[in-house]
């Protein structure tokens, strides 16, 4: 009797598992924030170490935000948030283009990290500046966005 309640528990919690619904994939993923906007001035006091740090930290939330602002600016909106049928095709989609971003940002890294410690401090300075400064533009998108 033990063992037939016990197996039918089993078959239960497999069986629950099995009919769980998948939480659905946000179109924004990963790091999406930068922690502190810099001035000229604290950036010319940084090693260029710190700086190189600063420069990948600003392509990786770049990367994983400009190409979807027409969608969401912020994680957390999925497909069917925003209407889009949540149908295999485009959860297909979505996760193709969530492999490909990922593949590109790793490649990207790559390359930067091979090359980029042979750039001039004054053009890592004025790269990061005008990623602050495109990420700070994120913070007014909606005023676009009105009819």
């Amino acid at each position: 009797m033990k063992t037939k309640f016990t197996l039918l528990c089993v078959v239960f919690l497999l069986t629950t598992f099995g009919f769980a619904q998948k939480e659905p994939q946000s179109i924004i993923t990963g790091k999406v924030s930068i922690a502190k906007y810099h001035d000229r001035s604290e950036l010319d006091q940084l090693p260029k170490g710190d700086l190189l740090t600063l420069y990948n930290e600003r392509i990786e939330v770049i990367v994983k935000i400009l190409p979807n602002i027409a969608f969401a600016t912020k994680p957390g909106v999925t497909m069917s948030s925003l209407g889009i049928p949540d149908t295999k095709d485009n959860r297909k989609a979505l996760e193709d283009n969530i492999k490909a971003v990922n593949t590109y940002f790793d490649s990207t890294m790559s390359f930067q990290n091979k090359v980029l410690p042979y750039s001039d401090k004054s053009n890592l300075i004025a790269a990061i500046l005008f990623y602050e400064e495109t990420l700070k533009s994120l913070h007014t998108y909606s005023e676009f966005n009105k009819y």
